[in-house]
């Protein structure tokens, strides 16, 4: 009974090492997810800096 037990554990930690499909899933995921902050947040920034310079522009070229 016992060495039926100990197959059966050592057969299921083995699965369980193969299996790193779902884990590789969620690593993806969490990259996918912290690109997509690190864009937004260059954006932000970026887009408020152009902005300001274009502002910056308008106002020089209608007080010629």
């Amino acid at each position: 009974m016992f060495e039926m037990m100990q197959a059966y554990v050592a057969a299921l930690m083995r699965r369980f090492r193969k299996d790193e499909q779902g884990a590789a899933l969620v690593e993806y995921g969490i990259l996918v997810g912290l690109i997509a902050v690190i864009c937004i947040a260059a954006i932000t920034i970026v887009g408020t800096q152009v902005s300001a310079a274009f502002s910056k522009i308008a106002s020089q070229i209608t007080g010629i």
